[in-house]
């Protein structure tokens, strides 16, 4: 009887032991999730490193800006306006760029009218073609020819141009004595050739505004 009162002692404690541990809740053994870090933003300004500053400090206000592009009148310093002291009747001139052809500038208050003049030479030598204005005067070849340092313009009409020497135009010939005459020889005539028509005249410098 004892000996059977033991044996349900002992099932009757297994089983308690068996609810007591299928009640205890089991723990989590797996490591906890580790949260996204948010992204750091790059501050770093490469201009502000010491030694960028140290090099470029040494520069500071001695930069050189950039030039403007190069204008018509820049290429072409011949157009403008000008006023002559030694001719009476063209106090006034002008000189503009053809509409179609850049190679071609229109004179405008000659006493001979509205001519036409194109570029030999850059920047500024331009022979003068013979042609018929709109009045329909008849014109001569000439030369025409801007001198940027003296900010001069010369014109001759009646020469031929001379493409090798265009200045030569402009200069005063020199008189020659004429041969002695025998009186047995015969007076030969000389053609004169006509007078050139001579231009001077200085640009009017227009002054940018200021700002």
């Amino acid at each position: 009887m004892k000996k059977t009162l033991g044996i349900f002692g002992v099932i009757a404690f297994c089983l308690a032991i068996i609810s007591t541990n299928a009640q205890t809740p089991q723990t989590n053994t797996e490591p906890a999730a580790i949260p996204a870090t948010t992204p750091v933003q790059q501050t770093w300004d490469p201009k502000k490193n010491p030694t960028v500053i140290a090099i470029t400090s040494r520069y500071e206000g001695k930069y050189i800006t950039a030039r403007p592009g190069s204008t018509d009148a820049d290429i072409f310093p011949v157009i403008g306006k000008y006023e002559s002291s030694t001719n009476a009747d063209a106090a006034s001139v002008s000189i503009a760029l053809d509409g179609e052809n850049k190679g071609m500038v229109w004179i405008e208050g000659l006493p001979q009218g509205k001519i036409k003049a194109m570029l030999r030479r850059s920047p500024a030598v331009y022979k003068i073609p013979a042609q018929k204005t709109e009045d329909g005067k008849e014109i001569a070849e000439g030369t025409l020819i801007f001198d940027k340092e003296t900010n001069t313009l010369s014109i001759n009409i009646g020469k031929p141009f001379k493409a090798e020497d265009p200045a030569a135009v402009f200069l005063v010939p020199v008189e020659e004595p004429a041969p002695a005459v025998t009186t047995k020889s015969k007076k030969t005539k000389t053609i004169k050739e006509p007078k050139p028509w001579i231009y001077t005249g200085t640009k009017v410098v227009v002054e940018a505004a200021a700002n």
